[in-house]
């Protein structure tokens, strides 16, 4: 019995925060760069593990970086 709710703990967690936190710094590393197919993967990646990417969202800042005007 205790083995299933550690299983089912495990399950969880890496549902609700280890691939929402991986899915995160990949969208953060190639949104501006995907290729379409990429993109639509993304896509695929915030609908399948949208609960996790709501629980996770409060705690991340993903604003562009400010962009440096020369003069």
């Amino acid at each position: 019995m205790y083995i299933t709710l550690l299983l089912y703990a495990v399950l969880a967690g890496t549902y609700l925060l280890v691939v929402p936190a991986a899915t995160y710094a990949y969208l953060n590393s190639r949104w501006y760069v995907a290729t379409s197919f990429e993109r639509g993967f993304m896509y695929f990646l915030m609908f399948f593990f949208f609960p996790g990417m709501f629980l996770l969202a409060p705690f991340l800042n993903f604003r562009p970086k400010r962009r440096q005007i020369e003069a």
